[in-house]
């Protein structure tokens, strides 16, 4: 690798020179600037940044912790929050747990040994020992998607509550009354908030809350089908599904398929997140959209700021979901 000494020597000035040009810490004549730049391309010179970085306390890298990347809603996520802190002129680490609290730990611990400067942080659970404790490292952190209870930290959320209230209530508008509702797990703020919205919606309307329309899923697409027959062999069965987040409605769309139910003629079906796939899946699914560029700037804007400033007060956004209509959601009774 070629070295200051002898980008200085090819130059013909001093090390120090081509250190105050390549850090910008002290005016240099304009002519010894050009021939300092001329000489760094002769030789190929790049500068250590890494080295750089860690003399200033810095890395310019962000760790991201996912819980589970398979899931094309995070692998977008990942996507637009990569895109704003490159923009920020920040790279990412990404870690994927897998749902484990185990590997969740070691991730944090990769992290703070490659002292990254701030961490973006989608929880395994309703509960993170390890985050509580990375808290009190000072490393700043945000908090996205899921609530964490008892933890001051900064939040970026969807609003949850308002998509199945949105959800539901495209569905009633449409003549619907019995509507199913496959959740994800009950100790995940979103699919809880998501449930919260749908039980709203039918009591303001008036409809009955049956506990036999509503089944657990863990947010994957076999259990949207599992749960789809579950539902099917009722009497009579639900004529519309809110599926609270798009992989298992794409399960549940194969379970309709493969029982002769036509969507959405003889059941209509909601999902959640807006993923890309969702578009292009027959029929094409309506959904509720989760901005998920919103989500990762505003969690970037508020990880660069809590780097700048650690005394910042605990903040906390919520993103507005929005209604996307296509095929499945069906239109009047």
């Amino acid at each position: 690798m070629t070295t200051i000494r002898e980008v200085a020597l090819r130059a013909g000035v001093s090390p120090s020179t081509v250190s105050h040009i390549i850090n910008n810490t002290r005016f240099v004549a304009p002519e010894t600037r050009e021939r300092v730049l001329a000489a760094m391309a002769e030789l190929n010179y790049r500068p250590n940044v890494l080295a750089r970085s860690l003399r200033r306390g810095e890395t310019r890298t962000l760790g991201l912790i996912l819980p589970d990347s398979a899931n094309p809603f995070f692998a977008e996520i990942a996507r637009a929050i990569e895109d704003a802190a490159f923009r920020a002129g920040y790279n990412v680490i990404l870690g994927n747990t897998e749902n484990d609290l185990d590997r969740e730990q070691v991730y944090i611990d990769v992290f703070v040994q490659k002292q990254v400067d701030g961490l973006i942080f989608v929880a395994t659970g309703d509960q993170s020992p390890s985050l509580a404790a990375l808290l009190r490292l000072d490393l700043p952190v945000v908090v996205v998607d899921r609530r964490l209870p008892g933890l001051t930290v900064d939040t970026v959320l969807a609003d949850n509550l308002q998509g199945g209230l949105l959800a539901t209530r495209y569905l009633i508008e449409r003549g619907h009354r019995r509507i199913g509702c496959i959740t994800g797990p009950s100790y995940l703020t979103p699919s809880a908030e998501r449930v919260v919205g749908y039980r709203q919606a039918l009591i303001e309307a008036g409809i009955p809350i049956d506990e036999t329309l509503i089944r657990r899923g863990d947010f994957h697409p076999r259990s949207g089908y599992e749960q789809t027959w579950h539902l099917l062999r009722l009497d009579p069965p639900p004529t519309a599904l809110f599926v609270c987040n798009d992989m298992m409605a794409l399960g549940a769309l194969r379970a309709l398929a493969e029982a002769g139910r036509q969507v959405p003629t003889d059941c209509a079906v909601i999902g959640f997140d807006d993923i890309e796939l969702a578009s292009y899946v027959n029929p094409p699914l309506t959904t509720i959209r989760q901005d998920k560029e919103a989500l990762a700037d505003r969690a970037v804007q508020f990880l660069l700021e809590r780097i700048a400033n650690p005394n910042l007060p605990a903040r906390a956004h919520l993103v507005p979901t929005t209604l996307v209509e296509r095929l499945s959601g069906g239109t009047t009774l």
